[in-house]
Protein backbone atom coordinates (compact mmCIF):
# COMPACT_ATOMS: atom_id res chain seq x y z
CA UNK A 1 0.00 0.00 0.00
CA UNK A 2 1.18 3.60 -1.19
CA UNK A 3 1.51 5.86 2.09
CA UNK A 4 0.46 9.17 0.47
CA UNK A 5 -0.29 11.82 2.92
CA UNK A 6 -0.72 16.03 3.25
CA UNK A 7 3.03 16.33 2.76
CA UNK A 8 3.43 14.72 -0.10
CA UNK A 9 0.32 16.53 -1.95
CA UNK A 10 2.65 19.73 -0.10
CA UNK A 11 5.70 18.11 -2.09
CA UNK A 12 4.24 18.08 -5.31
CA UNK A 13 2.48 21.36 -5.24
CA UNK A 14 6.26 23.27 -4.60
CA UNK A 15 7.64 21.71 -7.25
CA UNK A 16 4.84 22.05 -9.38
CA UNK A 17 4.77 25.72 -8.21
CA UNK A 18 8.46 25.79 -9.14
CA UNK A 19 8.21 24.35 -12.67
CA UNK A 20 5.02 26.66 -13.34
CA UNK A 21 7.28 29.75 -12.39
CA UNK A 22 10.85 28.54 -14.24
CA UNK A 23 8.76 28.02 -17.31
CA UNK A 24 7.51 31.57 -17.62
CA UNK A 25 10.13 33.36 -17.07
CA UNK A 26 11.77 30.58 -20.18
CA UNK A 27 8.88 31.60 -21.97
CA UNK A 28 9.66 35.50 -21.33
CA UNK A 29 13.13 35.00 -22.24
CA UNK A 30 12.54 33.57 -25.46
CA UNK A 31 13.77 29.92 -23.93
CA UNK A 32 10.97 27.92 -23.87
CA UNK A 33 12.40 25.12 -26.29
CA UNK A 34 15.72 24.41 -23.83
CA UNK A 35 12.99 23.99 -21.25
CA UNK A 36 11.19 21.45 -22.61
CA UNK A 37 14.14 19.67 -23.69
CA UNK A 38 14.94 19.39 -19.67
CA UNK A 39 12.01 18.87 -18.70
CA UNK A 40 12.34 15.87 -21.14
CA UNK A 41 15.95 14.31 -19.84
CA UNK A 42 14.66 14.98 -16.41
CA UNK A 43 11.64 12.63 -17.40
CA UNK A 44 13.88 10.16 -19.22
CA UNK A 45 16.55 9.80 -15.54
CA UNK A 46 13.15 9.59 -13.51
CA UNK A 47 12.14 6.60 -15.76
CA UNK A 48 15.42 4.71 -15.89
CA UNK A 49 16.83 5.21 -12.58
CA UNK A 50 13.93 5.81 -10.19
CA UNK A 51 11.63 3.17 -12.01
CA UNK A 52 12.87 0.50 -14.45
CA UNK A 53 15.71 0.48 -12.00
CA UNK A 54 18.19 0.77 -15.57
CA UNK A 55 21.58 1.34 -13.30
CA UNK A 56 24.07 2.01 -16.32
CA UNK A 57 21.60 4.02 -18.02
CA UNK A 58 20.69 6.14 -14.69
CA UNK A 59 24.44 6.24 -14.03
CA UNK A 60 25.09 7.75 -17.17
CA UNK A 61 22.57 10.41 -17.03
CA UNK A 62 23.02 10.47 -13.32
CA UNK A 63 26.68 12.02 -14.62
CA UNK A 64 25.48 14.00 -17.08
CA UNK A 65 22.75 15.76 -14.38
CA UNK A 66 25.60 16.93 -12.20
CA UNK A 67 27.32 18.59 -14.90
CA UNK A 68 24.07 19.87 -16.43
CA UNK A 69 23.11 22.05 -13.74
CA UNK A 70 26.10 23.77 -13.43
CA UNK A 71 26.01 24.15 -17.04
CA UNK A 72 22.33 25.72 -17.18
CA UNK A 73 23.52 27.96 -13.66
CA UNK A 74 26.51 29.23 -16.44
CA UNK A 75 24.16 29.76 -19.22
CA UNK A 76 20.91 31.33 -17.27
CA UNK A 77 22.86 33.39 -14.43
CA UNK A 78 20.96 36.50 -15.46
CA UNK A 79 17.55 33.89 -15.68
CA UNK A 80 18.17 32.48 -12.52
CA UNK A 81 19.23 35.92 -11.00
CA UNK A 82 16.00 37.50 -11.69
CA UNK A 83 14.18 34.75 -10.11
CA UNK A 84 15.90 34.79 -6.88
CA UNK A 85 15.06 38.92 -6.97
CA UNK A 86 11.74 37.96 -7.46
CA UNK A 87 11.34 35.80 -5.02
CA UNK A 88 12.99 37.96 -2.58
CA UNK A 89 11.24 41.33 -3.77
CA UNK A 90 7.77 40.31 -4.13
CA UNK A 91 6.24 43.61 -2.57
CA UNK A 92 5.69 42.03 0.70
CA UNK A 93 6.38 45.20 2.58
CA UNK A 94 4.56 47.36 -0.01
CA UNK A 95 1.83 47.60 2.72
CA UNK A 96 4.33 48.97 5.66
CA UNK A 97 5.89 50.93 3.21
CA UNK A 98 2.52 52.78 2.10
CA UNK A 99 2.01 53.79 5.87
CA UNK A 100 5.26 56.00 5.96
CA UNK A 101 4.55 56.90 2.62
CA UNK A 102 3.55 61.15 2.69
CA UNK A 103 1.85 63.08 0.31
CA UNK A 104 4.73 64.92 -0.95
CA UNK A 105 6.91 61.80 -2.18
CA UNK A 106 3.85 60.55 -4.08
CA UNK A 107 3.79 64.46 -5.79
CA UNK A 108 7.45 64.06 -6.29
CA UNK A 109 7.46 60.44 -7.46
CA UNK A 110 4.58 61.59 -10.09
CA UNK A 111 6.46 64.73 -11.05
CA UNK A 112 9.35 62.28 -12.44
CA UNK A 113 6.86 60.09 -14.23
CA UNK A 114 5.52 63.30 -16.32
CA UNK A 115 9.20 64.45 -16.68
CA UNK A 116 9.47 61.26 -18.54
CA UNK A 117 6.20 61.19 -20.56
CA UNK A 118 6.79 64.95 -21.61
CA UNK A 119 10.26 64.12 -22.99
CA UNK A 120 8.94 60.63 -24.74
CA UNK A 121 5.92 63.18 -26.43
CA UNK A 122 8.08 65.68 -27.10
CA UNK A 123 10.83 63.17 -28.52
CA UNK A 124 7.80 61.43 -30.63
CA UNK A 125 6.75 64.68 -32.30
CA UNK A 126 10.27 65.29 -33.61
CA UNK A 127 11.33 61.70 -34.16
CA UNK A 128 14.45 61.42 -31.89
CA UNK A 129 15.11 57.83 -31.40
CA UNK A 130 15.64 57.37 -27.31
CA UNK A 131 15.61 54.22 -25.44
CA UNK A 132 15.19 54.50 -21.41
CA UNK A 133 15.51 51.94 -18.87
CA UNK A 134 13.21 52.28 -15.84
CA UNK A 135 14.76 50.24 -13.13
CA UNK A 136 12.24 48.39 -10.69
CA UNK A 137 13.19 45.36 -7.92
CA UNK A 138 15.88 43.93 -10.18
CA UNK A 139 19.16 46.25 -9.66
CA UNK A 140 20.85 47.46 -12.76
CA UNK A 141 24.44 48.01 -12.11
CA UNK A 142 26.52 45.89 -14.49
CA UNK A 143 24.18 47.52 -17.61
CA UNK A 144 25.31 51.58 -16.29
CA UNK A 145 29.03 50.79 -16.00
CA UNK A 146 28.73 49.96 -19.97
CA UNK A 147 27.66 53.81 -20.15
CA UNK A 148 28.83 56.86 -19.04
CA UNK A 149 27.47 57.90 -15.12
CA UNK A 150 25.41 61.04 -14.79
CA UNK A 151 23.43 60.50 -11.18
CA UNK A 152 21.25 63.48 -11.80
CA UNK A 153 17.80 64.52 -10.95
CA UNK A 154 15.49 63.63 -13.17
CA UNK A 155 14.52 66.21 -16.05
CA UNK A 156 12.74 66.56 -19.57
CA UNK A 157 15.02 68.78 -20.67
CA UNK A 158 18.15 66.79 -19.71
CA UNK A 159 16.48 63.12 -21.35
CA UNK A 160 15.93 65.25 -24.11
CA UNK A 161 19.45 67.05 -24.82
CA UNK A 162 20.65 63.15 -23.90
CA UNK A 163 19.10 61.50 -26.98
CA UNK A 164 19.88 64.56 -29.22
CA UNK A 165 21.09 63.28 -32.27
CA UNK A 166 23.93 65.24 -32.21
CA UNK A 167 24.86 64.12 -28.71
CA UNK A 168 27.31 61.34 -28.04
CA UNK A 169 25.24 59.35 -26.08
CA UNK A 170 22.11 59.38 -27.74
CA UNK A 171 22.88 55.77 -29.24
CA UNK A 172 22.89 53.95 -25.96
CA UNK A 173 20.05 53.40 -23.56
CA UNK A 174 19.44 55.75 -20.36
CA UNK A 175 19.02 54.06 -17.20
CA UNK A 176 17.06 55.35 -14.31
CA UNK A 177 17.17 53.73 -10.66
CA UNK A 178 16.11 55.46 -7.61
CA UNK A 179 14.67 58.57 -8.81
CA UNK A 180 17.69 60.01 -10.50
CA UNK A 181 18.92 59.65 -14.34
CA UNK A 182 21.57 57.31 -13.13
CA UNK A 183 23.64 56.72 -16.37
CA UNK A 184 23.49 57.21 -20.05
CA UNK A 185 24.87 55.82 -23.70
CA UNK A 186 24.61 51.89 -21.38
CA UNK A 187 24.20 48.87 -23.82
CA UNK A 188 21.29 46.61 -23.40
CA UNK A 189 21.43 42.67 -23.91
CA UNK A 190 19.33 42.41 -27.68
CA UNK A 191 16.41 39.29 -28.08
CA UNK A 192 16.88 37.28 -30.80
CA UNK A 193 13.28 36.58 -30.32
CA UNK A 194 12.57 35.97 -34.07
CA UNK A 195 8.41 37.09 -33.92
CA UNK A 196 9.90 40.62 -33.97
CA UNK A 197 8.13 42.28 -36.35
CA UNK A 198 10.60 43.07 -39.09
CA UNK A 199 9.88 46.54 -39.18
CA UNK A 200 11.23 47.38 -35.71
CA UNK A 201 14.34 48.30 -35.19
CA UNK A 202 17.55 47.36 -32.75
CA UNK A 203 16.37 49.93 -29.99
CA UNK A 204 13.17 47.94 -29.99
CA UNK A 205 15.29 44.38 -29.77
CA UNK A 206 17.43 45.47 -27.03
CA UNK A 207 14.31 47.11 -24.71
CA UNK A 208 13.01 43.55 -25.26
CA UNK A 209 15.56 41.84 -24.42
CA UNK A 210 16.33 43.79 -21.33
CA UNK A 211 12.90 43.00 -20.67
CA UNK A 212 13.40 39.55 -20.89
CA UNK A 213 16.74 39.23 -18.52
CA UNK A 214 15.55 42.13 -16.16
CA UNK A 215 12.54 43.24 -14.49
CA UNK A 216 13.04 46.73 -16.19
CA UNK A 217 10.28 48.71 -17.69
CA UNK A 218 11.90 49.96 -21.27
CA UNK A 219 10.38 52.49 -23.27
CA UNK A 220 11.23 52.94 -27.13
CA UNK A 221 10.46 55.99 -29.27
CA UNK A 222 10.72 55.06 -32.80
CA UNK A 223 13.47 57.25 -34.53
CA UNK A 224 11.49 56.48 -38.22
CA UNK A 225 7.91 56.56 -36.98
CA UNK A 226 7.91 58.52 -33.98
CA UNK A 227 5.67 55.85 -32.00
CA UNK A 228 6.25 55.25 -28.60
CA UNK A 229 6.44 51.65 -27.29
CA UNK A 230 7.29 50.03 -23.92
CA UNK A 231 9.07 46.90 -23.07
CA UNK A 232 7.83 44.76 -19.85
CA UNK A 233 8.20 40.95 -18.29
CA UNK A 234 9.50 39.98 -22.20
CA UNK A 235 6.24 42.00 -24.20
CA UNK A 236 6.97 44.41 -26.33
CA UNK A 237 3.39 47.13 -26.95
CA UNK A 238 3.50 49.52 -29.73
CA UNK A 239 2.11 52.75 -30.10
CA UNK A 240 1.06 53.14 -26.52
CA UNK A 241 -0.37 56.80 -25.93
CA UNK A 242 0.61 59.26 -23.40
CA UNK A 243 -2.37 58.40 -20.94
CA UNK A 244 -1.08 54.80 -20.86
CA UNK A 245 2.89 55.21 -20.92
CA UNK A 246 1.89 57.21 -17.44
CA UNK A 247 -0.31 54.90 -16.20
CA UNK A 248 2.33 52.41 -16.46
CA UNK A 249 5.37 54.10 -14.93
CA UNK A 250 3.69 55.36 -12.09
CA UNK A 251 2.76 51.57 -11.30
CA UNK A 252 6.35 50.60 -11.35
CA UNK A 253 6.68 51.97 -7.35
CA UNK A 254 3.38 51.02 -6.14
Amino acid sequence: MIDFGIKDIIDILIVGLMLFYLYRMMRNSGTLSLFYGVLAFIVIWVVAYEIFDMRLTGTILDKFMSIGLIVLVILFQDQIKRFLTDIGSQGRWKFFKRLFKHDEDEEHAHAEVMSVVYACMSMSKSKTGALIVWQRRMPLTDYEKTGDMIDSLINMRLIENIFFKNSPLHDGALIIAGHRLKAAGCILPVSHDMNISKSLGLRHRAALGMSQVTDAVCVIVSEETGNISVAKDGKLTVKVSALDLEHLLSEIDK
